[in-house]
């Protein structure tokens, strides 16, 4: 029979006392500090019931917390009713840190444990330095989740499959030679690789061992010399290892990492401390000088080549025939008041799955009508399923994996009638949207600095997002990447041509609605000026932006001017691949406001 949360819960601090242990901290990432992860390290979504993508459960013997973004407040709410588990909205300013809930709630002398593999370097070093502050220690004890989860999910096993050249558009040998003339610039030895999409980039390799991310479990150490590739020896076919013996890439069992590093003779290895867990930080040999840097993996992956920029925009005109499709669709069958947000979510995948080199879903898709759409990432079940009514609002944020690019898409469709608040609320998203596609910027220029032009026109009213404006994009890999972003916080990262990002501004109100509109945008050169060269976005995701919410008055001539001349390039760009009829839907959808 499963077990309750509370059983769970008691199982566990059961566990604390064989190891003197008065608190366990389990976070939702993976040995590779992923943001999505296989079934086999779903640890905190398994001990909590709590299943979004972020959040950190801290476990005491008498008392449990769980610490989560705006995006999942409403939904930790109704999860985590009658558990006994306490939320704690992050960034509000009234929510303790972690840490401080620790210091409040132990004596000194008291000990929060930690499984190493799961939490970062960087992470690690900050946690004990104020956890010391007031006399607690950090032990880390391994995975104790593993004791008392009887019913575990086993380790991926899939195999890896290789990612033609034809795509890429660089060889494994031509990417090693960059990143070790980038390492010879850090004056590193070697690198070791922990992120699972830096690692499938680098070696042309994909897989199915994350749901709608084509990564593989494994690690990447990169000497002057050698490739040594740490992966499960079964994940590995008899020609995908003829490629990587082509490539001279060595393998090494995935289990045998830490050994390996323990006995590493090189004078000096870089690695990243927030990309890196601890336990394989402590394994390197005390002898090897670490170097703690970003990889230069991150920044090369980010910025696209020329075949990897083709395969963007025909991505995209497939995304973009096959939104059109389902958009068309879904105007004639919401009157009939029999779809749901499930229903349209399988017709939309139906709709791409017609398209060339289609992979699946990017991520799961959030199709948010009404109230729902107000929570962030809402994933619809057979209990809140809703039935779509011909009046408001539906948020439609969906994706999809291609041979030749990754696509994210949001769209706040009107479905009939709308109140004035909720059409005044979508045409100041619409002015946020359309100020960053058109900004021109200086090279140099980092995304913070420029998330306020999204911002400032529901800033104007009182009102905000706790999101980023901004993501990086993977090519056939993690829908979100980075290390390039739009938000807020500062990032030292400059926006770079050839770098991909979405432009996703939104407002939320709780119990009411929810709008986002979302592109992706293509970093360009502009041209020459005053003290160097200049910067833009080229817009290159097509699909019509639905203009029955606009409140035309609050737009600027050069905003209408925008959104008309991008709708024509989406007519010009999808209609030969339509029919008469879904060309005609498309020519009204587009029309100039």
């Amino acid at each position: 029979m499963k077990q309750t949360i509370s059983e769970r819960m008691h199982s566990l601090r059961m566990a604390f006392d064989p190891s003197h242990i008065n608190a366990f901290i389990i976070p939702s990432t993976d040995p590779h500090l992923s943001e999505y992860v296989a079934p086999h390290w779903k640890s905190r979504e398994w001990i909590s019931g709590f299943t979004g993508s972020a959040g950190t459960v801290v476990v005491l013997k008498d008392k449990a917390g769980l610490w989560t973004d705006s995006r999942y407040f409403l939904q930790a709410e109704e999860q985590l009713e009658g558990t006994g588990i306490t939320l704690y909205k992050e960034m509000l300013p009234e929510t303790p840190s972690i840490t401080t809930f620790l210091c409040q709630n132990l004596k000194p002398g008291e000990r929060v444990a930690i499984d190493g593999k799961m939490f970062s370097t960087q992470q690690v070093q900050q946690m004990r330095l104020e956890l010391e502050a007031h006399q607690l220690e950090l032990h880390t004890c391994g995975d104790l989740i593993k004791e008392v989860w009887e019913d575990r999910p086993a380790m991926p096993e899939a195999p890896a499959y290789i990612y033609e050249q034809k795509y890429a558009g660089m060889s494994c040998r031509e990417k090693v030679s960059y990143i070790r003339t980038e390492l010879q610039r850090k004056g590193a030895e070697g690198l070791f690789v922990s992120a699972l999409d830096e690692i499938a980039w680098t070696l042309n390799l994909r897989g199915s061992d994350v749901h709608c991310n084509p990564v593989v479990i494994s690690y990447l150490l990169i000497t002057p010399n050698q490739i040594i590739y740490f992966i499960s020896p079964e994940k590995i076919t008899t020609e995908v290892k003829t490629y990587l013996d082509s490539q001279s890439v060595t393998l090494q069992p995935y289990a045998a990492v830490e050994a390996y590093l323990q006995q590493l003779t090189m004078r000096s290895l870089l690695l990243n401390p927030g990309r890196t867990n601890h336990a394989i930080y402590s394994a390197v040999n005390a002898q090897c000088q670490i170097i703690q840097d970003e990889s230069p993996i991150a920044l090369l992956k980010a910025v696209r080549n020329e075949q990897e920029i083709s395969g963007i925009h025909n991505a995209m005109q497939k995304d973009g025939v096959a939104m059109v499709k389902f958009l068309k669709w879904l105007e004639q069958a919401v009157p009939s008041k029999q779809e749901t947000e499930l229903s349209i979510d399988e017709k939309l995948h139906e709709c791409r799955a017609e398209q060339p080199l289609y992979m699946g879903k990017s991520f799961d898709t959030i199709a948010g009508y009404k109230e729902h759409a107000a929570i962030i990432h809402y994933s619809a079940n057979a209990e809140s399923n809703a039935t779509l009514q011909p009046n408001g609002y539906l948020l439609l944020d969906s994706g999809a994996q291609y041979l030749d690019g990754t696509t994210d898409i949001t769209r706040t469709i009107a479905l009939g009638e709308l109140t004035a608040e909720e059409k005044t609320d979508y045409t100041l998203v619409l002015k946020g949207h359309i100020a960053l596609c058109m900004a021109r910027f200086p090279s140099g220029t980092r995304g913070a600095q420029l998330d306020v032009l999204a911002r400032m026109p529901i800033w104007s009213h009182g009102m905000n997002y706790l999101h980023g404006t901004g993501h990086g994009v993977g090519h056939f890999l993690s829908v979100h990447e980075g290390p390039q972003s739009i938000r807020m916080n500062e990032n030292p990262v400059t926006l770079q041509p050839g770098m991909l990002t979405s432009n996703e501004p939104g407002v939320y109100k709780s119990g009411s609605h929810g709008i986002r509109i979302e592109n992706l945008m293509l970093v360009c050169k502009d041209r020459e000026g005053m003290f160097g060269e200049y910067l833009k976005f080229e817009t290159v995701t097509l699909c019509p932006i639905c203009t029955k919410g606009i409140i035309k008055e609050m737009l600027s001539q050069e905003e209408v001017a925008w959104l008309n001349d991008y709708h024509q390039l989406v007519y010009q760009k999808l209609s030969p691949s339509l029919n008469e009829s879904e060309k005609a839907w498309l020519r009204e959808a587009t029309k100039n406001i």
